[in-house]
């Protein structure tokens, strides 16, 4: 693989990450037309239901009767079915463009391998996995959607010095602030970046949360509260801020509420986004809601600041254990982030996802 190539490749990845929180249940995706080592055009994936990264570069090139000799370098297998969009495909191969270089297969059993092989029986020259691990960790939302048949899950929270995530004195309906201005920033930014975000009934009743991203120019995930027994007031703030919210509960709700019997509840709740079509979620609370992600090992990644002040008594943080987080200061915070390896997956048997 030359060198030029992977920085072709890393190219097509900056471009798709313009579409961070904007493309799903759509991957993100950059493309690029190279003729005579030069960029002629360019493109990226900035909304579903919008036109693919691909189309985009070849409706960019200036000089159509260039692509006859041209290469087209993209992240993730160009799609060979129709959606909201024409098949990317047909439209390459309507251009006439003789060499393809990918970054990824698409895992969407609508695909997965199937655009390549289009290609290919078209006389078209198909180079596959150039820039492969940083292809994939682009798109590990889709790809654990599509792989694991569920979200994507990130854990988040904050913790005091000593080790605590709220004090037992807290104020009903007032959240308590552990960390730094610039920390709470790059949470919202977080929350902009993912479909969803899921927190207990427990943190609706003491803290009240928006659960927007109002410190973020981004748009707000979906909100998803856990509430088996059906505890949550109407006169909430997340129901003000948002146009839908999904209220997870075993009791009969209201028309935000979706029935599920929490028999084996996280299986459960990622069956439910799944059939959404909801790519990820965003785990912000309370503990108890954490930890039960964490003793499942349904989780994908873990985030976690430390900030300074002392608590003394409270309510005491998740904990996972591990030898391999990563520390990084943020403001007079400190975070730690981790990858679950070892992650569960879900296998879909008559219609439903159970635990593996």
């Amino acid at each position: 693989m030359s060198s030029n190539e992977e920085l072709l490749m890393k190219r097509c990845i900056n471009l798709a990450k313009k579409g961070i929180g904007r493309t799903s249940p759509n991957p993100m995706v950059g493309a690029i037309i190279v003729h005579d080592n030069k960029i002629i055009g360019e493109g990226y994936h900035k909304k579903f239901g919008e036109n693919h990264a691909e189309v985009e570069a070849i409706k960019n090139v200036k000089n159509k009767s260039l692509l006859k000799n041209s290469t087209l370098y993209v992240n993730l297998e160009p799609c060979n079915h129709e959606g909201k969009t024409p098949p990317c495909c047909d439209f390459i191969i309507k251009n006439r463009i003789p060499n393809v270089i990918i970054g990824s297969t698409d895992p969407n059993s609508k695909v997965s391998g199937g655009g390549i092989q289009k290609l290919i029986e078209n006389n078209i020259v198909v180079k596959v996995g150039t820039l492969l691990n940083e292809c994939n960790e682009l798109n590990k939302r889709f790809f654990c959607f599509h792989k694991n048949n569920r979200p994507y899950v990130t854990l988040k929270w904050a913790e005091s010095q000593d080790g605590f995530i709220s004090p037992n004195n807290q104020k009903l309906g007032k959240i308590f602030w552990i960390t730094s201005d610039e920390s709470r920033q790059l949470s919202h930014k977080w929350r902009s970046e993912e479909d969803s975000i899921a927190v207990g009934i427990n943190t609706i009743i003491k803290d009240n949360p928006e659960l927007t991203t109002r410190n973020w120019n981004g748009k707000s995930p979906l909100p998803v509260i856990i509430d088996p027994n059906n505890k949550i007031s109407l006169t909430s703030k997340v129901f003000k801020k948002h146009n839908k919210v999904f209220h997870l509960t075993k009791e009969k709700g209201h028309h935000h509420s979706i029935n599920i019997n929490f028999k084996n509840s996280i299986p459960e709740i990622l069956n439910t986004l799944h059939e959404n079509k909801i790519n990820s979620v965003l785990v912000e609370g309370g503990q108890k809601t954490i930890q039960k992600f964490i003793d499942s090992n349904f989780w994908d990644e873990a985030r976690y600041f430390v900030g300074k002040k002392i608590i003394s008594d409270g309510i005491k943080g998740p904990k996972i254990e591990s030898n391999k987080w990563v520390k990084k200061y943020i403001s007079t915070d400190i975070l730690y982030s981790l990858k679950n390896d070892s992650a569960n997956k879900l296998e879909r048997k008559s219609g439903h996802l159970i635990g593996l």
